[in-house]
């Protein structure tokens, strides 16, 4: 009896192993024209972007860079104006020549990349102070903000969503908390919708898209990830020190990659505070409800379950790794 049982619990073992196998991801390397940027000086050349950071780059040295604004972007003509009005205004009052704002073009058709350099000459931005990177291959959100970020400059990085449905002014206490750290440690502030549950932002939204939100959160919580009660929001910031320990792991790159984030962040007994925002939900968003909701569902399973079994590892040359099989 005891044999059979041992049988059974290692066949069942074995079947979970290569089941989540068949499912964890590999993220694509980026082509050679994806390490190159153009910007608003009206020669339409290309530059190669700084060097990619990993675990293993130096400590962060002062470039006179404070700031560096990721904003992931597909087919994002009709929502991005607002929110680099926005960004703008902000940074050139508070930030003014310390900043950069990386743009990364996920492969676009509607001319997102023109758009966006429109704008920089519109609030003539000083060439390079706009990097706009044009992705070849649609690799998904997480994958655009993961390439951005490791080839960000900043001494603080914020990834925010094109559409401008965060208010941008609240960076200021996510800089805060991450100022307010001792130096060398590595800090995630997170913007969140929570304190938002029964506002009509939330409360008016239809049944469906609620339902759906709060079986991911469920999710999320039996999966390891309880001190954070909105993973989602799409307004992160890191300092240095957490970019180049977080994102050269990334493996996921699609709607599921902020709670990969933060689980990397908790492996690492980061810093992360969870802090309010003011939100307002934007038309125009590219989820798919049904085919993404359970997309995400299967790729938190995958991601947890493939940490605890060592499939997803961190390896030593600072690079998301997965163990062969």
């Amino acid at each position: 009896m005891w044999i059979n049982l041992a049988v059974f619990v290692v066949a069942v073992f074995v079947v979970v192993y290569l089941t989540v196998v068949a499912f964890s991801h590999t993220p694509r390397e980026a082509y050679s024209s994806e390490q190159k940027y153009t910007t608003n000086d009206g020669t339409g050349k290309l530059y190669d972007l700084p060097a990619r950071i990993d675990s293993k780059s130096p400590d962060y040295k002062d470039n006179g860079i404070e700031l560096s604004i990721i904003i992931p972007c597909y087919n994002e003509t009709k929502r991005l104006g607002k929110m680099l009005d926005e960004a703008f205004e902000y940074l050139n009052e508070k930030y003014p020549g310390k900043y950069e704002i990386l743009i990364v073009d996920d492969g676009s058709s509607d001319g997102t990349d023109k758009f966006a350099l429109e704008k920089a000459n519109e609030y003539n931005l000083k060439p390079h102070t706009m990097r706009v990177i044009e992705l070849a291959k649609n690799r998904g959100k997480g994958g655009a903000v993961t390439h951005g970020l490791l080839h960000s400059r900043g001494r603080l990085s914020l990834f925010v969503d094109a559409d401008g449905a965060t208010k941008f002014a609240d960076i200021d206490n996510l800089i805060t908390y991450l100022d307010g750290l001792k130096e060398g440690e590595a800090g995630v502030a997170i913007g969140s919708r929570a304190h938002m549950v029964n506002t009509d932002a939330v409360v008016k939204r239809s049944f469906i898209r609620n339902f759906l939100m709060y079986g991911l959160h469920t999710l999320v919580y039996i999966f390891g990830i309880r001190d954070v009660k909105d993973t989602q929001c799409g307004f992160k910031m890191f300092n240095y020190n957490a970019v180049k320990n977080i994102f050269p792991h990334m493996h996921t790159e699609r709607w599921i990659f902020d709670v990969e984030v933060l689980l990397l962040g908790e492996i690492q007994n980061m810093k992360i505070k969870e802090l309010p925002v003011n939100w307002q939900e934007i038309d125009g968003s590219k989820v798919d409800l049904a085919k993404d909701s359970i997309e995400m569902a299967i790729d938190l399973v995958v991601t947890r379950i493939a940490y605890l079994l060592g499939i997803y590892k961190l390896d030593e040359c600072g690079r998301s790794s997965k163990k062969n099989i």
